[in-house]
């Protein structure tokens, strides 16, 4: 009897999983796209064509290299940096920069009410 009820108890709890409406964060000028995700990915990759600066090193030359960051859009639909790793912290420090300008965006929804999402992204520059 515990097993069936123990099965009954899962089924239960992974429809009501299932049945979670959940949407993504929307970025500013996204909100009426077809494609919310598609949209969010083609303004970030033009926020980071805009903003990324490449550091320059006590020579004067630049810097370049491989980062993967680690941010999230929160409730409020803020962006926050929550890790950057790299072997160039200079490259690191740029990017971390760059991430931080992001806009303010309409935050991503579970049920109705606003959720925190978390994205991890290599880059090379």
């Amino acid at each position: 009897m515990k097993k069936l009820f123990f099965i009954a108890s899962f089924i239960i709890g992974a429809t009501g999983i299932i049945q979670a409406q959940t949407t993504s964060p929307v970025w500013p000028g996204c909100e009426g796209s077809d494609n919310v995700k598609t949209c969010f990915n083609k303004k970030l990759s033009k926020h980071v064509r805009d903003n990324y600066e490449y550091p320059k090193n006590d020579a004067g030359e630049y810097v370049r290299g491989k980062v993967t960051i680690k941010f999230e859009v929160d409730e409020t639909g803020k962006v926050n940096v929550l890790n950057i790793e790299g072997d160039k912290p200079l490259v690191n420090k740029a990017a971390k920069k760059m991430i931080e300008k992001m806009p303010k965006m309409k935050p991503a929804t579970v049920n109705g009410k606003p959720d925190s999402r978390e994205f991890t992204i290599p880059f090379k520059f």
